[in-house]
């Protein structure tokens, strides 16, 4: 069920997708608000569950991991989703980890070093977690265009 949020709201969320760094002041001057306001609607946002968290985003490439692919795990029982998924968050190399239809139960985005180690870490990490019964990468990106948060809040006339 989708949270109930005003214009104001909408505004705040479509300048901080676009910059997670932006100063309080500068988006409140934007909105024209105080500095306060902002800061109570962003914790407000927060306690409400629409804004988790921020972070700095790593060039993996610039620090030695530049082979990005993804992963399709099958898990023998759904009883064995969890268990699974919290082994998997335990790796850090896989940064991202879905459950998605078809036929792979874990649909996952790891970054390793090269193709050594992505089929080191396939091999000596990931297939051996009990409940896995396949892996199978899907695919290794040649090259990330970009990245960018969820900003519906920032496209003209959408109002849903």
């Amino acid at each position: 069920m989708a949270q109930q949020l005003d214009s104001l709201d909408r505004e705040i969320l479509s300048m901080i997708a676009d910059n997670a760094r932006i100063p309080f002041l500068e988006v409140a001057r934007t909105c024209n608000v105080s500095g306060a306001a902002i800061h109570q609607r962003v914790q407000k946002l927060q306690q409400m569950g629409v804004l988790i968290g921020s972070e700095f985003v790593i060039d993996t490439y610039r620090i030695g991991y530049q082979t990005c692919a993804f992963l399709g795990i099958a898990v023998n029982e759904v009883k064995m989703m969890d268990p699974v998924v919290q082994a998997l968050k335990e790796i850090p190399e896989v940064v991202e980890c879905h459950s998605v239809t078809g036929a792979y139960s874990l649909f996952v985005k790891i970054y390793t070093k090269d193709n050594k180690h992505l089929m080191k870490l396939i091999l000596d990490k990931i297939a051996v977690i009990p409940g896995v019964i396949k892996t199978e990468t899907l695919h290794v990106s040649l090259d990330e265009h970009f990245r960018h948060q969820l900003n519906v809040f920032g496209q003209e006339g959408n109002n849903d």
